[in-house]
């Protein structure tokens, strides 16, 4: 690879790392192209970005992202995102597959610019994403005025039968 085309790749990324709330760093080592692509399919769904990046780009990228402290070592992808719940809850749910359980595992990360171990990236996979906590708060908003509905409706029949 060129050294320009180095140094833009570099760039990219660390544009990209800047911005994002979440940098999950996976070894993928064993895995076939057509898991791979199942990966990036379920990460596209979710808004999420996994690609593979190498070692020493990336630890310049993530150097210039203010994102310090993981040595990179051996076969590495990377998942980011905005989203800090929906990139663990895709790398977890990948690595939690049957099939990619011994060949996808999470090394470590970056959550909300802090270093993070697999504990931490794993309770968050755990974590309702945005969409299920939007649709709890509607129901718990909801609640009440269908109780009363309810109410008036139960009211309603007990005056028609008297």
């Amino acid at each position: 690879m060129l050294k320009s085309r180095k140094a833009e790749l570099i760039a990219e990324l660390t544009e990209s790392f800047t911005d994002k709330a979440a940098v999950i760093i996976c070894d993928y080592k064993g895995l076939t192209v057509a898991q791979l692509e199942t990966l990036r399919k379920s990460a596209r769904a979710k808004d999420v970005k996994v690609q593979v990046i190498k070692n020493s780009l990336a630890t310049v990228a993530l150097g210039n992202a203010k994102m310090t402290g993981l040595e990179l070592k051996n076969t590495n992808i990377f998942v980011w995102s905005e989203d800090v719940v929906a990139a663990a809850k895709v790398a977890a749910d990948f690595a939690g597959d049957k099939d990619n359980e011994e060949k996808f595992v999470i090394k470590a990360g970056y959550l909300d610019g802090e270093a993070a171990d697999v504990s931490k990236i794993e309770a968050f996979a755990k974590l309702p994403g945005r969409e299920e906590l939007l649709g709890m708060l509607a129901a718990t908003w909801m609640a009440p005025i269908t109780n009363m509905a309810i109410g008036i409706d139960a009211l309603r029949k007990q005056k028609e039968e008297a």
